[in-house]
């Protein structure tokens, strides 16, 4: 394999069909499938056959539905799943305020800011940080009390939950490691997301995350909807990320005794709570409202064979859509390696003002157009209508390139939240943080006048 195709193969699943329908990959065993009904046990009869609730369960069970959507909304549109646990998770002391993270639930503060917004790789702290600690807003905007906005985070962090547990009661999490991977465990079961893969947490769904050394990643919260597919219109029936390559886990359970912490991200605060048992008791479940992974190097990049510099739409992978057809709540899109052999053509991304905003991550490599200064574990922000695209030196360089075929994005993987809201940034991002780059408005200056008339 030469070198050219080995980039290509980076991040390549390593899935084996493993019967009945399971996948495995990395070890762990999954369901595949995107929005499907599943059912799973870890116990051979935990399942209650022809009811959800019979008046007993088998294995001495208790039955709990958690629903993901409100019970009369239309059938395509509704989430709920039934979780046959060990104990109810009512289970539980109080829950008592804890300031344990720099998580941000109200935007109303935050001062408006349309400048160009660069960052830095986020730092990863030496001190003992887990997921939960090193949860940090960067922008948002609307109310997770009205089900209404989104809010972008990163996490840095060292250390794993060990016998602690996370929710939230204000929204879905769309998860994208950037360096370490992450074991999750969920009520659902376990998964493993690696760099280049996503993982997505529905509301209320109790996870616990395990990490191998230093960490970091970039975190999506909607706080109304749900993330689905999106529309693939006259590309056909097959394209972009097609639903098989999805995983959701099998049931696997844990019977431990002792005291245990349930942390819960509620109203935009945080809270922490005491049990005396595993929150991680389900031995059996059914249902559509479940946890999932994607490889995004399974994703089938679309992209245009004449001519022109094709919409970045084309690129999503998941959207979370508003009742306004068409206009996304948020857009998760991704920049893969692709072929690109449009003629006559300026290739890389056009210079663009949006009536959405950008939000830009990168995973692994450099970004086609800034490769200098936008670093892995970074970040970009371009707010509703502020002009960005490509920096001097990829403009030059672009203008005059041989248009030949070639391979763009070459072990690279950027991606972008694209939002119809008007985002703002909180005052961590702006200055706490520590790595906001000033002077970015610089890598567009010396974009000279060109203009002539023979």
């Amino acid at each position: 394999m030469d070198a050219k195709r080995a980039k290509l193969e980076l991040g390549k699943p390593k899935v084996e069909q493993a019967g009945h329908g399971l996948v495995k990959d990395s070890g762990l065993l999954y369901l595949t499938g995107f929005g499907a009904e599943h059912t799973s046990e870890a116990v051979s009869g935990a399942l209650p056959q022809g009811q959800n609730a019979p008046q007993t369960c088998p294995l001495g069970l208790y039955a709990e539905q958690l629903s993901g959507s409100a019970f009369t909304q239309p059938r395509k549109e509704n989430f709920r799943s039934w979780l046959y646990r060990i104990r109810p998770s009512v289970g539980h002391e109080p829950f008592e305020p804890i300031d344990c993270n720099k998580v941000v639930g109200s935007f109303a503060d935050c001062v408006p800011d349309p400048n160009q917004m660069r960052w830095d790789p986020f730092p990863i702290s030496d001190a003992k940080t887990t997921f939960v600690e090193g949860l940090s807003t960067v922008a948002g905007a609307g109310d997770p009390t009205m089900r209404s906005g989104a809010a972008y985070h990163m996490y840095t962090c060292n250390t794993s939950m060990d016998k602690d547990a996370f929710y939230n009661s204000d929204g879905d999490f769309l998860i994208v490691p950037q360096q370490g991977t992450l074991h999750v465990r969920t009520e659902f079961g376990r998964m493993t997301v690696a760099a280049n893969e996503i993982c997505v947490i529905p509301r209320g769904i109790r996870m616990r995350v395990a990490v191998e050394g230093p960490s970091r990643g970039y975190v999506c919260e909607i706080f109304g909807g749900r993330f689905e597919l999106p529309n693939l219109g006259p590309i056909g029936a097959n394209g972009l990320a097609n639903p098989r390559d999805f995983q959701c886990p099998v049931a696997d359970y844990e019977d431990v005794e002792g005291e245990h912490l349930v942390y819960n991200k509620f109203q935009g605060k945080m809270f922490v709570a005491k049990q005396d048992h595993s929150p991680f008791d389900v031995v059996a479940w059914h249902g559509n409202n479940y946890p999932y992974k994607y490889n995004l190097a399974n994703f089938n990049v679309i992209n245009s064979v004449s001519f022109d510099h094709i919409d970045p739409s084309i690129f999503t992978v998941l959207t979370c859509p508003t009742p306004t057809p068409g206009v996304a709540l948020i857009d998760f899109a991704i920049f893969p390696p692709r072929w690109s052999v449009q003629e006559h053509t300026f290739r890389p991304p056009y210079y663009h003002r949006n009536c959405m905003s950008e939000f830009m991550g990168l995973i692994l490599g450099h970004y086609e157009a800034k490769a200098e200064g936008f670093q892995p574990g970074g970040a970009t922000l371009h707010s509703m209508m502020t002009p960005h695209g490509p920096d001097k030196q990829c403009f030059d360089g672009a203008s005059k390139a041989d248009l030949k075929p070639e391979r763009v994005a070459e072990g690279t993987q950027a991606f972008m939240f694209e939002s119809s809201l008007s985002v703002k940034t909180t005052a961590w991002a702006l200055k706490d943080c520590g790595c906001k780059q000033e002077g970015y408005l610089n890598v567009w200056k010396g974009l000279e006048k060109k203009f002539k008339v023979e």
